[in-house]
């Protein structure tokens, strides 16, 4: 399938999915990132799903990143250039939905993108190399490149791996590890 086909699976099946099952799923996901052994980084990027999009819902995470005292950053996406400026997220941190319906903070301070140590990715669909398809824009592709070598690249789907390979170039960043509701999967990177 190409790239353009599988975002129109993935879409169309989440879209089936009811709010139960994607709350339900969402739980599943945060209780299966506690397997993980990531707990000692201080700095976690995590987006902030977009509801008409039915995207893993990200709050679960939030409640264990702040019992676990973590540093939070999320991001606003300037679409004229399609990068992303990230934010310390605070008690004080405003956020309002952009007109795409992605929650994003108004204001904060910023982050530089080789401080984050793990970053939890949005995706429509992965294969078992860690290849993934999302909305195709680029955004993470860029903001992934931009981090340090070692940082940590999970990403969140209510979906198995694809069974076939994902198309991908030179530019498309693979993750190091993707979880799902039944199982964590772990890539060579």
């Amino acid at each position: 399938m190409t790239k353009k086909e599988l975002r129109q699976k993935y879409k169309y099946l989440r879209q089936e999915l009811t709010i139960e099952d994607t709350e339900e799923m969402s739980l599943a996901i945060a209780n299966r990132l506690l397997t993980l052994d990531i707990w000692n980084n201080i700095y976690f990027h995590i987006f902030l799903a977009i509801e008409t999009q039915k995207e893993v819902h990200t709050e679960f995470i939030l409640n264990i990143l702040a019992g676990k005292d973590k540093e939070v950053i999320v991001s606003r996406s300037d679409f004229s250039s399609c990068n992303m400026v990230h934010y310390l997220l605070t008690d004080n941190t405003k956020l309002m939905l952009s007109e795409y319906g992605i929650p994003e903070p108004v204001e904060g301070i910023e982050v530089p993108s080789d401080k984050i140590d793990v970053v939890f990715v949005p995706l429509l669909g992965f294969d078992g190399n860690g290849h993934r398809v999302g909305y195709g824009k680029g955004f993470y592709d860029r903001f992934l490149s931009e981090c340090k070598p070692g940082v940590i690249k999970i990403g969140l789907s209510f979906f198995e791996a694809e069974a076939d390979a994902i198309p991908h170039n030179d530019t498309d960043v693979s993750l190091g590890y993707c979880v799902t509701p039944q199982r964590v999967y772990k890539f060579s990177v």
